[in-house]
């Protein structure tokens, strides 16, 4: 059955958007990425469980993004069925302490509204462009806090469309990791929890970490945050400035001048620049400081 054939049969079986060939590029805070066979937006969770039956039933493989804020899309594309989600998903309910979050809800949305219900514990998130599905993944953070910490519950499908729920004794987080990447399912949904504080408070920590983020990171180009994990006790920005790496370029994607982990696109950049920086950098930095750089960004696609 051809793409497009495909691509009919699911747009007259769900009502949600459905682009065929969609550049990758629109979707990623990089710039970045070939097209996708076949890329919706679900409105709501029924959408999400239909198109995962559509595409089991189909036998195509199903990639599953946010934002695009920590992802590297290969230049050839994904082939199958992308699942953006985003706004169908992204409703917000505060309960007392608790926070019940769709995984579409951005994070800055998030801790907005944490503050305005006098919740602490939200506010490094004020300054990560991602939503609330992938980090709970990559257990984001910033500021020596992780979203991790916060969890209490979270709700989610598999790929074959059943729901699933998890309490916090069922998940292990630590830095850059959770065991739902592991787990072979899709988040719908978490329940956090935060701590009672004066609204005016929190109001002015989010602003220091906002205020530090725009000073410390190469917001004027697209990017995907940090590039590199942090080796344990080190700092992956101070290793790849110490090799000598800084302001490196390779075709449109150079290393920033203000933030050593951040690789920015300044403009018509590829896959392939970014994969050619990164291991210069990789290999530079394990032959002058001794250490083996893991990436923190994701690679989707056909590399």
């Amino acid at each position: 059955m051809t793409n497009s054939v495909l691509h009919t049969e699911l747009q007259q079986s769900i009502k949600c958007p459905v682009c065929f060939q969609e550049p990758m590029r629109k979707h990623t805070s990089w710039h970045i990425g070939g097209p996708a066979d076949l890329l919706l937006k679900p409105r709501n969770e029924q959408d999400l469980r239909q198109a995962l039956i559509y595409a089991q039933h189909h036998g195509l493989p199903v990639t599953v993004i946010g934002n695009g804020t920590n992802l590297l899309v290969a230049d050839q594309g994904i082939r199958g069925m992308v699942i953006k989600i985003g706004l169908g998903l992204a409703n917000i309910e505060v309960r007392g302490r608790l926070i019940h979050a769709g995984a579409g809800a951005s994070l800055p949305f998030l801790a907005r509204k944490a503050m305005q219900a006098g919740l602490a514990g939200f506010e490094f998130l004020a300054g990560i462009p991602g939503t609330v599905g992938g980090a709970l993944i990559m257990n984001a953070g910033a500021n020596d806090c992780a979203v991790g910490k916060l969890v209490r519950r979270v709700t989610a499908c598999d790929f074959a469309g059943n729901s699933l729920t998890f309490v916090a004794d069922e998940l292990t987080f630590s830095y850059r990791y959770s065991c739902l990447a592991q787990r072979n399912i899709i988040v719908t949904g978490v329940v956090l929890e935060g701590k009672p504080d004066r609204v005016e408070e929190i109001k002015q920590r989010m602003k220091l970490y906002l205020a530090r983020r725009k000073q410390t990171q190469p917001l004027e180009y697209p990017n995907a945050g940090s590039v590199f994990k942090n080796p344990p006790g080190d700092s992956a920005g101070r290793l790849i400035e110490q090799a000598g790496c800084k302001e490196m370029r390779v075709g449109s994607i150079q290393v920033s001048p203000r933030h050593a982990n951040f690789f920015v696109n300044l403009g018509g950049g590829t896959a392939g620049d970014v994969l050619e920086i990164v291991q210069r950098v990789q290999h530079m930095v394990e032959k002058k400081c001794g250490v083996k750089l893991v990436l923190e960004v994701q690679k989707l696609g056909e590399f």
